[in-house]
């Protein structure tokens, strides 16, 4: 088939999406160039392994990114089939959790693909939890927050409104991957709160040094940023994390029992979500990595970072700080018996988007 771009108002949400009402559909939320071009680099791969694989971009008119550089790359891009779909309906934090005028948008992207994949980003507006703002929350981009939060509490339901019928009693077979904030968002979905800062909060460390000095496992991302102005650093941090189910990450198929994973946040769930269930959690068990739905067993959200191309390609090096040996991130995690786990983890999300039924 050939590769057509739509920027939609609704009656091109159905027109464009009809076109592959037939094949194998991936709705990825926030289509920056970037989360484009990391899909795309998957695929090419075969990291990510789906037969005819075709991509919808959503995202709301009102996010503060630039997406005529999506366009752009959508336009010369060779590797994967993508549909942009621009949302211009309203919406506000007061109806995210309700039926509001994107409503009927979600429910049409939800019949019209196989699974969705919600990825990183800046923090959630404390508004969308009820809480007030922590001094260390920084809210940049409000309506992406919007629209992801109303879209997951519309395909999963939520403790907010007992009573609204969720999208995923339709089709309970659908996949949802939620990635870093993506978890968050569904864990404030689903009726959940959030650790607004990690050191503060948990660690009770108000001091970059400090938070250094902590065991490496108790770094969520890379802080020696703070300090210095190296552009080798890398923004996130290597630690190791603890899996109390492995299936729903990455089947039976994996060396380490507490893998090598690469994050960067500094929020984190508190309040665990209506029907979420914690899978895997740092090793000093503060903090959430992984969790799973209760009902919909196609659920699945994490907190650290697989998708990057960096942990696949050997030519992208890491260090955190200046004092180390600077070297390919995938050498780092082969070393660590950790990077079969990752592949696994894919080859799991492939697997579970080619068995769902449309």
């Amino acid at each position: 088939m050939n590769k057509k771009l739509f920027l939609a108002v609704p009656v091109f949400i159905i027109l464009s999406i009809q076109l592959w009402s037939q094949e194998k559909t991936l709705t990825l939320v926030h289509p920056t160039e970037y989360n484009l071009k990391l899909f795309t680099y998957l695929v090419h791969q075969e990291i990510v392994k789906v037969d005819d694989l075709k991509i919808i971009g959503v995202y709301h008119e009102k996010e503060t990114y630039d997406y005529s550089r999506s366009v752009s790359f959508v336009e010369k891009n060779t590797e994967l089939p993508v549909v942009l779909i621009e949302v211009h309906n309203d919406i506000n934090a007061n109806n995210l959790y309700q039926k509001n005028n994107c409503t009927a948008i979600f429910s049409e992207i939800f019949h019209s693909s196989d699974g969705i994949l919600f990825m990183g980003g800046p923090d959630l507006p404390p508004e969308t939890y009820n809480e007030p703002m922590n001094l260390l929350t920084r809210m940049t981009d409000p309506y992406r927050h919007y629209f992801e939060a109303s879209f997951l509490f519309h395909l999963m339901g939520g403790s907010q409104n007992p009573e609204f019928v969720p999208l995923l009693e339709e089709k309970p077979d659908y996949l949802i991957y939620a990635i870093c904030l993506g978890m968050q968002t569904m864990n404030v979905a689903a009726g959940g709160t959030l650790v607004q800062d990690i050191p503060s909060e948990i660690y009770d460390l108000y001091r970059v040094e400090d938070i250094l000095n902590q065991d490496n496992n108790q770094q969520h991302r890379n802080y020696n940023n703070h300090l210095l102005v190296d552009t080798t650093l890398f923004p996130g941090n290597f630690h190791q994390i603890k899996i109390s189910d492995i299936y729903p990450l990455a089947g039976n198929n994996y060396e380490n029992p507490e893998p090598l994973i690469y994050s960067n946040h500094h929020q984190a769930i508190e309040k665990l979500g209506k029907n979420l269930e914690v899978i895997a959690t740092s090793t000093d068990g503060k903090i959430i990595e992984a969790i799973v739905h209760q009902e919909y067993p196609k659920v699945l959200g994490i907190q650290f970072h697989p998708e990057g191309s960096y942990l696949y390609n050997s030519t992208i090096k890491y260090r955190k700080n200046p004092e180390d040996e600077i070297k390919p991130a995938k050498k780092i995690l082969k070393e660590d018996r950790s990077y079969t786990f990752h592949l696994e983890f894919w080859k799991n999300f492939s697997n579970q988007l080619m068995n769902s039924k449309r």
